[in-house]
């Protein structure tokens, strides 16, 4: 059903810490973690290393393959084909479209192989090799073109902790080893602290195979900018997202489902409002689940509102979006449904803020917007949402593999 109709939200469904996993969670034993983190592809050699998958507009059909070498090399290619149940058939290649040195390092380099013509809901094996050095075989999936079940990730803020942050990717890869449905990961900002630093870089995306499922499944991520990723590096590390200067979009996830990707490290106001009512009238006509991301929020569990608030929620609510996921606080949050600065069942439910590695702070649970049937907490983990025919499903996934909140959306 497609409509601009308001509608009350789906009731609640709240089960704070019940299991998800019915066994032990490897990756809390520090001598598993130690063994996979020595495991991580060196960088400074002609090999591939740090491979990433990356989702912006057209995601079914549409698809950055990237990697790093340690010297520039001359010969990169990237296989790919369908994948069969025989052997997989790697039927075609492609050179990549843009190379380059990246900011401030030691003589590493970047390399984005953009792939085009895929087609929906489809899994693609893919290896890269560089120099005549191969990287181990993966295979990611395509968004769909129908309105079939699926889920993504979502979750921001992996900039300190570095441990945890290799055991938050390690319950990623077992999330998705586990799940057929799940096919990306959308990041809210903050890699890093200091964006202008490769070391720090560096380490995020070698910490990122973490992610790659035993399997060699590979979770397309979707970026956004934080506070902490200023400087070139960010578009270095994930092809301009969005465009220079801009790296905000909007990423159709399926032919009922779309994702608006903002910025605010730039102005809120200006082009990119601009952009943005125009993005959500067209979109609000044509999908079923539309929802925003971006990182400083706008209703915040520990800091002061950002510029969201004044520039952004006026359009949120205009346009009757279905969930908002944001960052930077550090906690864990769900407010109550918000409409014209007050509690209102027919409001917009803000969702974050933050829990990839970074330490957690205390929310604020006395602000009004978090009572209930809203909710606070601290804790490092990961958010998932499924999108469905009838209900949109949200909940949270706690390091250790049980769930720290769930809500079910009903449709507008």
């Amino acid at each position: 059903m497609k409509t601009k109709a308001l509608a009350p939200l789906g009731l609640l469904i709240f089960t704070f810490f019940s299991p998800v996993f019915a066994q032990p969670s490897p990756w809390l034993d520090e001598e598993y973690l130690e063994q996979r983190t020595s495991q991580l592809t060196p960088t400074r050699s002609a090999a591939p290393s740090q491979w990433r998958v990356i989702w912006t507009k057209e995601p079914s059909t549409r698809a950055t393959v990237s990697w790093t070498t340690g010297k520039k090399g001359s010969e990169h290619r990237l296989m790919y084909g369908v994948r069969s149940s025989d052997d997989p058939k790697l039927t075609e290649s492609i050179k990549p479209q843009k190379n380059g040195a990246y900011s401030s390092a030691r003589g590493e380099y970047f390399h984005h192989a953009r792939l085009s013509g895929l087609s929906p809901s489809t899994t693609y094996d893919f290896q890269i090799e560089s120099d005549g050095h191969q990287s181990p075989l993966m295979h990611f999936t395509t968004a769909p073109a129908d309105d079939r079940t699926f889920r993504v990730l979502f979750g921001g803020d992996s900039r300190t902790g570095i441990e945890v942050r290799a055991q938050v990717n390690l319950l990623i890869a077992d999330l998705s080893e586990k799940d057929n449905q799940l096919i990306g990961f959308a990041h809210g900002g903050d890699y890093i602290v200091s964006g202008r630093s490769w070391s720090q870089w560096s380490t995020w995306l070698s910490q990122h195979e973490l992610t790659v499922a035993n399997s060699g499944k590979v979770l397309p991520i979707i970026p956004t900018r934080g506070n902490h990723d200023g400087g070139p590096l960010y578009d270095e590390i994930f092809d301009t997202p969005g465009g220079k200067d801009k790296n905000y979009f909007f990423t159709r996830l399926s032919p009922d489902v779309a994702l608006v990707t903002l910025n605010t490290e730039i102005s809120a106001g200006g082009e990119q409002r601009f952009w943005l009512g125009q993005t959500l009238a067209s979109l609000r006509s044509q999908v079923r689940w539309l929802l925003a991301e971006y990182h400083r929020p706008a209703w915040p569990a520990v800091k002061s509102p950002g510029a969201a608030k004044k520039f952004w929620v006026p359009l949120f609510e205009k346009f009757n979006l279905d969930l908002v996921v944001e960052s930077d606080g550090h906690v864990i949050k769900r407010t109550v449904p918000i409409r014209n600065e007050k509690k209102d069942p027919t409001g917009i439910v803000y969702v974050g803020e933050g829990g990839l590695g970074v330490p957690q702070r205390k929310p604020k649970s006395d602000r009004w917007y978090l009572q209930q049937p809203g909710m606070t907490g601290a804790g490092h983990h990961v958010m998932r949402v499924e999108f469905s025919k009838t209900k949109m499903d949200y909940e949270v996934i706690l390091l250790d593999g049980k769930q720290g909140d769930n809500y079910e959306f009903s449709v507008r």
